[in-house]
């Protein structure tokens, strides 16, 4: 094995049983597999070559059987397993792999700091279902896109405010050019221009300025667009379609009246696969594009021809991953002194607000509350709770002040979290009773459809009415 080459990570996400599987991209051999993973489409991406990161479909311990699980590549060992509130699909993280980011199938957003595992932001970005999640290239911006064809930019300013943890984040813009599903975001890092590129199944790609949302170009294709990739260079655009069909395009950013150029008798075809592409990315070796048939191909992008050919077994291909095979390799003792990045299992609730950084105003030990008070900032909640206790021995009123916004703000946190909880039982509870209503019609349907719907209709507004009770009493305590 070569530690200069790079290795290829590849996943499914129909049967859990095939796993991760990692061949040799300069000879083709089979390096490793890893049991036990199969993952949505953009829901696989390595943190900084050292940790392998998948959102899991189809898992028990979560609400909606989700989970995402975390490998460390340099140890043969057993993953961390963190179950989210729900099911997980697409994933996204930053360079410097500080932040992870995750979209459920409900619309939420969840995001956390990987170092710690905390929730630092959950919220509803879109109505239907999150395809993709990509953020900036300088980390600054976090990029949705959903199944009902908008696409949402976030500040990550905005989602790291502590003033509020259970408030909405800014918005910054969102657009819904697209007619139908997201299926891919691209942002370009070579320009002095920001450009977001997005692919949809309404078989258009359109090129945008990222920061103002503007849509500068439309590129319209005969059949819908699966999936995308830059080249390094980012001079051509590389588009993927349902019919297995690779188109490759000149990308001119440079050009301020059509960034995206393209001639009839320039575009070019590359055909090697059978099923809908699911995911393309690139190596030193060339593009590498991924089928619902189940195989992988290696391009030379410059000839359109394949260099290699991988065979996944027992279905789609849904994520690919390029890391250098040195991760896969034991860490020495001399380098583990340079490699202080960690990872923890990641929280399903967001902690109170006290635990993070904030300034907290208190009264002067001695003084009284018409004398000037003194400002004390403390950083973690067991710094708050060894000054209240060392407070407490003289019963200042710096320490009853404490308690008491200590307290305030643990209820507030509790109400928050009550809230989040009752959301997602009525979620759950609407898909589950529309999935019932629809198997009690189907089999009642040849003998009285109308007396169905009517009963069913009941029992969903009594369910209905006993969770908005329970809301309420909530509320009220």
């Amino acid at each position: 094995m070569d530690n200069g080459g790079e290795a290829l990570v590849a996943c499914g996400d129909k049967n859990m049983g095939t796993g991760v599987t990692l061949w040799d991209l300069d000879t083709g051999d089979h390096l490793l597999r890893i049991p036990t993973c199969a993952s949505s489409p953009h829901g696989m991406l390595c943190l900084r070559n050292q940790f392998l990161v998948a959102s899991q479909t189809h898992r028990h311990g979560a609400v909606g059987g989700g989970a995402i699980f975390i490998w460390c590549l340099n140890k043969p060992q057993a993953p961390l397993r963190s179950y989210p509130l729900e099911a997980i699909g697409p994933l996204s993280c930053t360079n410097d792999g500080v932040y992870l980011a995750g979209g459920a199938l409900s619309g939420n957003a969840y995001l956390w700091e990987v170092a710690n595992g905390k929730l630092v932001k959950t919220w509803r970005a879109h109505h239907k279902s999150l395809n993709c999640m990509l953020f900036s290239n300088d980390g600054s911006l976090l990029i949705s896109g959903s199944d009902d064809g908008t696409i949402c930019v976030w500040s990550l300013v905005s989602l790291l405010d502590v003033e509020d943890s259970g408030s909405l984040p800014s918005l910054l813009y969102y657009t819904s050019e697209h007619k139908s599903t997201i299926t891919s975001l691209l942002t370009t890092s070579g320009s002095s221009n920001s450009i977001l590129v997005s692919s949809s199944m309404d078989g258009t790609c359109k090129v945008s300025d990222l920061v103002l949302g503007r849509v500068i170009h439309t590129q319209v294709y005969p059949v819908a667009i699966t999936a995308t990739v830059l080249h390094p260079t980012e001079k051509f655009l590389f588009c993927g379609s349902q019919d297995g069909r690779i188109f490759r395009n000149k990308f001119d950013i440079g050009l301020i009246d059509n960034p995206f150029y393209v001639a009839e008798d320039q575009q070019v075809v590359l055909k090697g696969h059978k099923g809908s592409i699911t995911t393309m990315t690139f190596s030193q070796s060339g593009m590498i594009s991924a089928s619902e048939d189940g195989t992988i191909c290696i391009w030379d992008v410059i000839s359109c021809t394949i260099i290699r050919r991988f065979n996944h077994q027992k279905g789609a291909v849904t994520n690919l991953v390029v890391i250098p095979q040195s991760s896969l390799f034991s860490v020495s003792n001399h380098q583990k002194a340079f490699n202080t990045f960690h990872v923890s299992l990641l929280d399903k609730y967001p902690q109170p607000a006290n635990s993070l950084n904030e300034r907290i105003t208190l009264l002067s030990s001695g003084c009284s509350p018409r004398e000037t008070q003194s400002s004390v900032q403390f950083q973690s909640t067991e710094n708050s709770y060894q000054q209240i206790y060392d407070m407490e021995k003289a019963w200042t009123p710096s320490a009853m002040q404490m308690k008491v916004e200590t307290s305030v703000e643990k209820r507030l946190w509790a109400t928050r979290m009550a809230k989040h909880v009752m959301e997602m039982n009525k979620h759950l509870q609407s898909r589950l009773l529309d999935l019932m209503q629809s198997r009690f019609l189907w089999s009642t349907a040849i003998d009285s459809p109308t007396t169905t719907t009517t009963t069913t209709t009941k029992r969903r507004k009594k369910l209905v009415g006993v969770e908005s009770s329970c809301l309420q009493d909530e509320e009220l305590q």
